[in-house]
């Protein structure tokens, strides 16, 4: 099997551009995936996404070179550069299109309703209008939910139960996108039975989000959730330095910020979510219609906790909940 490294050089170097012709088998037809992406090729967490995608397409008899070729955009989160990237991918007219999250997903859905478009991750597709319903999803695009709503409220549940302490959280959230304020209601409407005083804090730039964190940790016993979404991801770095710096015990929807120092989170496994994707885009490149392939919502869910960042903050993570972790970071 071709390991996770051997396939990003591929993506990277010169299989997006050698000859078609070349490459292919006789007899055998090359089909075109097209890849777009809100983040830099050196982003380790979304090499690791892809690395997945393109293994799971392995497996289903796709290689590289041979009967597929793969177009990646690396777009970054620069809402220009993903506009652009996506309508020149479009305009490639690939069978088939991966696009992560709403940033991707909306400015394509923009430029083609023919080529079929396949989401790893996407908080609120029925919201977002990118799909009729998760059953049917009726245009050009399907995938995968980043979770669903009612996750919501067990981050609040993990914060009290690692931070008793706390009374008051602030949660982090894009008022732009429908799955920011469905994220936030279901916390909201949790909040009363644990005892836990809650405040939306948009999250539109770092600006913004340094300001108002800053403000809400001058009073005492304060907590961050960071609920699903891009711009999440975008301001991670910041995010993290601000919990850090004001000592805020923080919970988030994916490992990758437990990874780079933050406290604990519960969320989605997105690289299981990518390989799933790749099943997707095989059967639509094997001729089923996207029509008849629902929205799915995860199946695998993981509880990540940096001990030495809970020792940091001078908390004693119960051993419940260690036990319950699917990974520990020392």
């Amino acid at each position: 099997m071709i390991r996770r490294r051997e396939f990003i050089t591929l993506l990277g170097g010169a299989a997006a551009s050698w000859p078609v012709a070349a490459r292919a088998q006789r007899g055998e037809r090359m089909r075109r995936v097209g890849v777009l992406l809100p983040a830099a090729a050196d982003d380790p967490v979304f090499q690791d996404r892809v690395g997945a995608f393109l293994q799971g397409l392995e497996r289903s008899g796709w290689t590289i070179g041979r009967n597929v070729r793969i177009d990646t955009r690396w777009a970054t989160a620069n809402a220009a550069e993903i506009r652009k990237h996506a309508a020149d991918l479009a305009a490639l007219a690939p069978d088939v299109i991966l696009a992560h999250g709403h940033s991707t997903v909306g400015p394509l859905l923009e430029v083609t309703r023919s080529v079929p478009i396949v989401f790893p991750v996407a908080g609120d597709p029925v919201g977002a209008r990118y799909v009729d319903s998760l059953a049917r999803p009726g245009g050009n695009a399907t995938g995968f939910l980043s979770n669903e709503y009612s996750l919501s409220g067990k981050w609040l549940e993990l914060l009290k139960q690692i931070a008793p302490i706390v009374t008051r959280v602030a949660v982090l959230r894009n008022p732009a996108i429908s799955s920011g304020p469905a994220q936030f209601g279901v916390i909201q409407a949790a909040a009363p039975s644990l005892r836990l005083e809650v405040t939306p804090v948009n999250m539109r730039d770092a600006p913004e989000i340094e300001r108002a964190v800053t403000t809400f940790a001058r009073s005492g016993n304060g907590g961050l959730i960071v609920t699903a979404g891009a711009l999440g991801t975008v301001h991670r770095p910041t995010i993290i330095a601000l919990a850090v710096r004001h000592k805020l015990p923080a919970v988030y929807f994916d490992r990758s910020f437990v990874a780079a120092g933050g406290l604990i989170s519960y969320g989605a496994n997105y690289i299981d979510q990518y390989r799933q994707a790749a099943s997707y885009v095989d059967r639509i490149l094997k001729g089923e219609k996207l029509a008849d392939l629902p929205v799915q919502a995860p199946t695998k869910y993981e509880l990540v906790i940096n001990l030495k960042t809970a020792r940091a903050l001078s908390l004693e993570v119960p051993p419940t909940l260690l036990a319950r972790a699917d990974e520990v970071i020392e």
